[in-house]
């Protein structure tokens, strides 16, 4: 019987998603051009968001987005779609991250018949993700976005993706669900046989505790999860414990730097998902 996540000529696809800050780029994106244009430093900016979320007992995404707002608009500056997307442009990856996707997914089709899909699950801006370098390589990108209004300046906050949320959008992708709104389908039952991809047919990258949820998710459900963490942070004891904890606790398949270059750790363990994959598939 051929399998939910093959195609009529016997390839296997899979779903490779991955969180984006401090995934695979450094850092948090609003901090690299976009925080300082406002005259913000990430140091005052961050602890003021959290002061404010405890004070009003909110959600930190929607405080975030909602602070950025504020700021833009004492700085006399309108936050707008086009804008968002230049500061995009500024985002610094991780090694071999710009030339990854071609490379991985010649590599899987060529010695595994599997065919790779790309997703974004991000609690990051979705506007400045679509100005980035390596927007067009994604299938689907599900992160926090803004309402714009006719002016095309952002007017409120329309999605936050936080800790759990993610989960929602694991679903989505495992469904086919490719939109924020339709509740109806992401509800109904739907047999393994009926999905885009088993979970079993997806891998999840994220780098700390807001995909936890995620991790966990896809390891109950017999997908793959891996941890990664930016290479320069490694002296840091805070990432050391933070990736023993990950792996003690079970949350994560590995956990690897965040080097996607040939040859590198997270390249040779990824290759080995998706052959394991190929060969659960067959």
């Amino acid at each position: 019987m051929t399998s939910s996540a093959q195609t009529s000529n016997e390839t296997t696809v899979v779903a490779l998603v991955y969180d984006f800050d401090g995934t695979l780029a450094k850092g948090s994106i609003q901090e690299h051009s976009l925080l300082p244009s406002l005259g913000l430093t990430p140091e005052a900016f961050w602890p003021q968001v959290d002061a404010q979320t405890k004070r009003v007992n909110a959600d930190g995404i929607l405080m975030y987005m909602q602070r950025i707002l504020a700021e833009a608009k004492d700085a006399g500056t309108p936050v707008t779609k086009a804008m968002l997307r230049k500061h995009g442009a500024h985002v610094p990856f991780f090694p071999g991250v710009e030339d990854w996707f071609a490379r991985i997914n010649q590599y899987a089709l060529e010695n595994f018949g599997v065919e790779l899909h790309h997703y974004i699950v991000s609690s990051g801006n979705t506007e400045i993700i679509q100005g980035t370098a390596i927007a067009k390589e994604f299938k689907r990108i599900f992160a926090s976005k803004y309402l714009f209004d006719e002016s095309d300046e952002a007017a409120w906050p329309a999605v936050a993706v936080n800790y759990t949320t993610k989960t929602q959008f694991l679903f989505r992708i495992s469904k086919g669900i490719d939109n924020y709104w339709d509740n109806e389908s992401l509800n109904r039952r739907t047999e393994k046989s009926e999905r885009a991809y088993s979970f079993s047919q997806m891998i999840f990258l994220g780098d700390g505790d807001t995909d936890i949820p995620s991790f966990e998710l896809l390891r109950e459900q017999g997908g793959h999860a891996l941890a990664v963490f930016d290479p320069d942070a490694w002296v840091e004891r805070s990432c050391q414990e933070k990736v023993h904890k990950l792996i003690a606790e079970d949350r994560v398949t590995y956990a690897t730097p965040g080097d996607y270059s040939e040859g590198s750790l997270l390249d040779i363990v990824l290759k080995g998902m998706i052959q394991r994959i190929s060969q659960l598939d067959m």
